[in-house]
């Protein structure tokens, strides 16, 4: 799975409708509404690296109302599931 973090500018007034127009496209799994210089952040999710290519600038970007867009590609993602994992190596013999 290939993920991208896409930070968006929309056009004032229109987060609500732009968060709903892009939670309608597939390959966005969650948006966010920020503070800052950004108004909404999408996580953007695809099988194939060249996928991307088609989601962002092709879909994405086009929705009326977005002025901006700014993509971060992930590397490697960390969650709290996976440090309590690594940090609780060892932790099941000392239980028992």
């Amino acid at each position: 799975m290939v993920t991208a973090i896409v930070l968006i500018r929309a056009t004032m007034g229109r987060t609500p409708d732009i968060a709903e127009a892009l939670l309608q496209l597939p390959e966005v799994s969650e948006v966010y509404s920020v503070t800052g210089e950004y108004d909404l952040v999408a996580m953007v999710r695809v099988q194939q690296y060249d996928q991307m290519a088609d989601a962002v600038p092709s879909k994405l970007a086009r929705i009326d109302g977005i002025e901006r867009t700014h993509s971060l590609m992930a590397f490697q993602c960390y969650s709290r599931r996976d440090l309590e994992r690594m940090w609780g190596i060892g932790m099941e013999s000392e239980s028992a």
